[in-house]
């Protein structure tokens, strides 16, 4: 099949373990004809947001890749928060996709691609949301103005020719129906996965990892990863495990620290505990080789993709009490711990003494197995729904 990606809501980053990079991948492995759409908004190596040039490439996730230039009736400024391009209806009827998956539900060129898909009604189109109050909407104007008003309008335009929307997490299925006045029935729950790691690869990377980090059989490994913004919880991370960690236990961070106030404060409380690596950021490989190597994960702060990773790669964890963490919860209830007023980070560090962590960790897996594979979620979107 020919299978289009469009990423014009958002940033496409080549080599990163986001959902768009694992769905590209996962369909190409699966051997169809893959193209992305996408704007020139991306990353560079200090995961700084940066705007490349218009350009087509192979992309690293094995998909041809066109960026486009935003249009040039208003600044630049501008025209990347309305998200209007130059050229997409072109790129698209180029392609001549048998099935469409539109990154995100903001932004105008999502009327451009249900135009192409009421021209080719036998075109199943689907629209993804990764928006939520806690990553987007949380000013006066970007709230009012910008979702409740543009962005809703664009996607109301476009709803009579879209399939299904498809929210990541259950609150992001909430935005689409209380911001965005989508129905409920419009919309289904498309959650983030991962790929399981089976044996014998599990074993050997684990093992590998956690000789290379001179790490013993006993060693309890936590780890925690990703860009260290302080809605992330870091400085509260490092505090709670400095004080309330099992002795024998190591804290590997895989991540960046973003410039900012806090930054030297981060850095002071690395250095002052020998059990703490910081050992940089991580591209996909090294991070499920990291998560491989852990025995809990941990995130206290904002939902981070990673978190289904780790289940992926047998983790127990410790999350944020949120909805979308309590997906990752086994039907026992025991692979995990969740951070709220009754359970904190040093309530876990101090339950892991007498916790059965190996128990917890087949949890994890099984569950990863069953609800969180990436090949199973990536063929939701190949065939119009029933």
């Amino acid at each position: 099949m020919k299978i289009l990606h469009l990423c014009l809501s958002c940033f496409y980053i080549d080599d990163w373990s986001y959902q768009e990079n694992e769905l590209v991948r996962q369909h190409v492995k699966d051997g169809h004809d893959v193209l992305v759409i996408a704007s020139t908004e991306t990353y560079d190596a200090k995961a700084q947001m940066i705007y490349c040039s218009p350009c087509e490439y192979m992309g690293s996730d094995g998909a041809r890749v066109i960026r486009l230039p935003y249009h040039r009736l208003l600044p630049h400024k501008i025209m990347r928060k309305l998200r209007v391009y130059e050229g997409v209806y072109e790129a698209i009827k180029a392609f001549a996709p048998d099935t469409i998956l539109f990154h995100g539900a903001g932004a105008y060129e999502i009327n451009t691609v249900a135009r192409y898909a009421r021209n080719h009604p036998e075109v199943p189109l689907y629209v993804d949301s990764h928006t939520d109050f806690s990553n987007s909407a949380q000013g006066f104007v970007a709230r009012e103005v910008l979702h409740k008003l543009y962005y809703r309008q664009c996607l109301q335009a476009a709803l009579p020719e879209i399939d299904k929307l498809l929210g990541v997490t259950p609150e992001r299925c909430d935005f689409l129906h209380d911001v965005y006045g989508v129905p409920k029935d419009r919309i289904e729950l498309f959650p983030m996965g991962g790929h399981p790691v089976h044996d014998p690869d599990y074993a050997a990377r684990r093992n590998r990892t956690r000789a290379a980090l001179s790490l013993s059989a006993d060693t309890i490994a936590f780890a925690y990863t990703g860009k260290m913004r302080l809605r992330r919880k870091p400085i509260e991370t490092l505090t709670a495990f400095i004080e309330h960690a099992p002795p024998d236990s190591v804290l590997l961070i895989g991540g960046i620290l973003l410039d900012g106030h806090e930054k030297a404060r981060l850095e002071t409380l690395i250095a002052s505990d020998p059990r703490i690596r910081f050992l940089g950021w991580q591209q996909p490989e090294q991070l499920t080789d990291l998560l491989c190597a852990t025995d809990v994960y941990l995130n206290p702060g904002t939902h981070s993709s990673t978190n289904e990773q780790a289940v992926c790669c047998r983790c127990a964890f410790a999350l944020n009490d949120a909805p979308v963490s309590r997906a990752l919860l086994s039907d026992s209830g025991e692979n995990g711990w969740f951070l709220n007023s009754k359970t904190s980070l040093a309530d876990v560090f101090c339950a892991t003494f007498n916790a059965d962590i190996q128990q917890m960790k087949a949890l994890s897996y099984n569950l990863a197995c069953q609800n969180l594979d990436y090949a199973m979620l990536a063929k939701r979107v190949l065939f119009r729904p029933e």
